[in-house]
């Protein structure tokens, strides 16, 4: 089994898994700032294990086949498990907000066994919004916490999670970001990496 792991891409794969193992953490502990920058790096080395998987030449059909289970079980915890964490944490963990964390956990398993079966509609093109764009997206609507109450914001985070599990699930399609996107990635992750490292070093 850990000859499978060795593989480049699955590294790769692995290093994100961590990285929203930290952020997960980060949530529990209620430093979301940090939080956010962990999976945020999860999003990009998510992105870059299928670029290196896809330039290296001679991989077997076995660590292929491997790559892509590991790489699906590692974005339910990434997109999964992580939004609900921080849903849960940042509502304190009042079982009101249980419910939304199940659906966020479930919509994203249901996703990801979809995609596993049917795969894209095209080369280019998802069926529903793929999970990886709600953690970009929920990283820019975070810039704006410090502008509300804390309340007023935890509807914010509730109904955005709410609607981005709608466009995930829905019979819409929605481009696949690759390419040139991952240097826009790169970009957006180091610019965020340094705002909410800042905003975390102001609230100690």
């Amino acid at each position: 089994m850990l000859s499978f792991a060795r593989d480049l891409p699955n590294i790769c794969s692995l290093a994100g898994l961590f990285c929203a193992v930290l952020g997960i953490y980060f949530a529990i502990l209620g430093r979301f700032p940090l939080a956010m920058i962990g999976v945020l790096w999860a999003v990009l080395f998510d992105w870059g294990d299928g670029i290196i998987a896809r330039k290296m030449k001679g991989r077997t059909e076995g660590k292929r086949s491997f790559g892509g289970q590991l790489d699906s079980l590692i974005d339910i915890v990434s997109f999964g498990v992580f939004p609900a964490v921080f849903l849960l944490s940042y509502g304190h963990f009042n079982p009101w907000f249980l419910p939304g964390a199940f659906l966020v956990v479930a919509g994203g398993a249901i996703r990801l066994s979809y995609f596993n079966v049917f795969g894209l509609l095209d080369d280019k093109t998802y069926l529903g919004l793929a999970l990886d764009n709600n953690i970009i997206i929920l990283a820019f609507v975070f810039l704006f916490e410090p502008l509300f109450s804390h309340a007023v914001f935890l509807l914010i985070l509730h109904a955005l999670l709410m609607g981005l599990l709608v466009f995930n699930l829905a019979p819409i399609r929605t481009p696949k970001f690759a390419g040139k996107w991952f240097y826009a990635l790169i970009v957006y992750t180091l610019i965020l990496t340094v705002i909410y490292g800042w905003m975390q070093w102001i609230r100690i």
